[in-house]
């Protein structure tokens, strides 16, 4: 009952973000500019090639982080696992998680690797939001957005910059062992509401802590993934719209906009960010209609639905292998319910208790997030 009620506030909050996009779209004729101009499908397939390579190069990444742990498992394998993961993160809000389906499905093969694969899952996702800000933070440089005229640019440029430094500086001492370990942060992993999520964080970064050749490689191929992405959203806007913004404000936006998927919200978010910096940014001396991010967004999820489609056709080749897994999961989760983590447990694999355990918290944990 609980969860059905938080899907339904969920959807519920999508859909007036969206019905709020729409109306104003619809005040400013921009559906109507947007029907009587020219579309460029040669922009829109270059578009495509971008997100398809930057979706690429996230799998490339994360089987780079596995590979650091030691988890046997060919490039081959973690890009298929990756795929359906891709699928399940844009299937419909109360399915679960892709992340959860991507480090149960490589742990399923193997004894006791349950904690290393939800540590690659958490790090490669800590890892790509924090680079979103990074990114946007050396184009705000590049750019000199913030010599915009308008306040509210400005306090963007800053927030931008402040949180790239912040996480900097967190992310440093991270790598202190006397910090993560430290009296202060055992007690926080105690706690009953913050404590799992926070625990395995933590755990991430422990395991990752030795290996700095790895993160820093990792970090890289992060930066070429979010360029990819605002290169392909560019490409969209080119191919919808007569006028559009530049790459290099593109660099900016889609990042930021991007980093709105933190938001646990299966639609809005993305699209109200991208449709404010359209709008705020000035296109040269025009001032780009609200709605046009909205139009340009929209595009922009249309193409990933393309992408996921490869993960759909492995779905349908592996469907009683993820069935079944699924199955497991919510077997494992009822018996949480009934009896407590002491009674969770999985049949396929040699799988100890306590990693089944975690497996249990990480599905309550994205059923609440997701």
């Amino acid at each position: 009952m609980k969860n059905a009620l938080l899907l339904m506030v969920k959807i519920g909050v999508s859909a007036a973000i969206l019905f709020y996009l729409v109306q104003g779209a619809r005040q400013s004729d921009v559906f109507d500019d947007f029907w009587s101009q020219p579309k460029s499908l040669s922009y829109l397939a270059v578009a495509f090639v971008f997100c398809a390579a930057a979706v690429a190069l996230t799998m490339v990444r994360w089987h780079l982080l596995v590979r650091a742990l030691n988890i046997p498992t060919r490039l081959g394998n973690s890009m298929r696992i990756a795929l359906l993961g891709y699928l399940f993160n844009l299937a419909p809000a109360g399915i679960v998680g892709g992340d959860v389906i991507k480090a149960v499905m490589l742990a399923r093969p193997h004894k006791n690797v349950l904690t290393k694969s939800f540590a690659s899952v958490i790090l490669d996702r800590v890892l790509g939001l924090y680079m979103l800000f990074v990114v946007a933070s050396v184009a705000i440089f590049v750019t000199r957005l913030w010599q915009y005229d308008g306040p509210a640019i400005w306090s963007i440029c800053v927030a931008t910059w402040a949180i790239a430094v912040v996480g900097g500086l967190g992310a440093g001492l991270m790598m202190v062992p006397a910090v993560t370990d430290g009296k202060l942060v055992r007690r926080w992993e105690n706690h009953p509401r913050l404590g799992p999520g926070l625990s395995q964080v933590l755990d991430a970064i422990r395991l990752y802590r030795g290996q700095p050749r790895v993160l820093a490689v990792s970090a890289l191929m992060t930066v070429g993934v979010h360029v990819f992405f605002a290169i392909g959203v560019y490409f969209v806007s080119r191919g919808l719209f007569a006028e559009s913004h530049s790459l290099s404000t593109h660099l900016v936006v889609s990042p930021l906009s991007m980093a709105a998927g933190v938001v646990p919200l299966p639609l809005g978010p993305f699209e109200y960010l991208l449709d404010m910096f359209y709008h705020l940014i000035p296109l040269g001396a025009l001032t780009v209609p609200q709605g046009q991010g909205l139009v340009v967004s929209f595009g922009y999820r249309l193409i990933t639905i393309g992408i996921a489609a490869v993960g759909a056709v492995y779905y349908i080749v592996a469907r009683q292998e993820v069935g079944q897994l699924l199955g497991e999961m919510k077997q494992a989760q009822t018996d949480n319910d009934k009896t407590g983590l002491a009674g969770a447990h999985f049949d396929q694999a040699p799988i100890e208790k306590a990693e089944a355990n975690s497996i249990v918290v990480a599905v309550e944990a994205e059923d609440s997030a997701a």
